[in-house]
C-alpha cells in the first residue's frame, strides 16, 4: 500500500462529484471535504448527502469524513448525523469496524458518547 495525500477538491468539483462522480471520487470526497473544507457545515452536508448513496464503502467513508470535521473544526450537528450513524452501525456489516473507529474519534473530538 502506498501513501498518497488526500486529494483536494474545489467547491465546483465537489458539486460535480455529488452529481455525477465515479465510485472512486465518491469514496475520497468525504475525507477530502472533512480535511480541507473551511466550512464545517458545508462539509457535514456533503457527507450526509453521500450517506444517501447505496454503496457501503461510500457511506462508511462519509462517517470517516464526519470524524475529520470533528477533529479539524470541533463542530457537528448531533441531531442531524446521529440517525445516519446509527443506521450504518446496524446495517453496514462490511465496514462496521471502520465506522466504529470513526465514531470513537467523533466522540473524542466532540466530547460525546454516541
Amino acid at each position: 500500500m502506498k501513501y498518497e495525500p488526500v486529494k483536494y477538491f474545489s467547491d465546483d468539483e465537489v458539486e460535480r462529484i455529488l452529481r455525477e462522480g465515479t465510485y472512486e471520487e465518491c469514496c475520497i470526497l468525504p475525507i477530502s471535504v472533512g480535511e480541507y473544507s473551511g466550512d464545517w457545515k458545508y462539509a457535514q452536508d456533503v457527507c450526509l448527502k453521500l450517506m444517501e448513496r447505496k454503496e457501503d464503502k461510500i457511506k462508511a467513508n462519509a462517517i470517516l469524513g464526519l470524524s475529520y470535521i470533528a477533529r479539524n473544526h470541533g463542530f457537528l450537528e448531533k441531531e442531524k448525523i446521529l440517525p445516519y450513524i446509527e443506521r450504518e452501525l446496524r446495517n453496514n456489516k462490511k465496514f462496521y469496524y471502520e465506522i466504529k473507529y470513526a465514531v470513537e474519534d467523533i466522540n473524542l473530538f466532540m466530547n460525546w458518547n454516541l
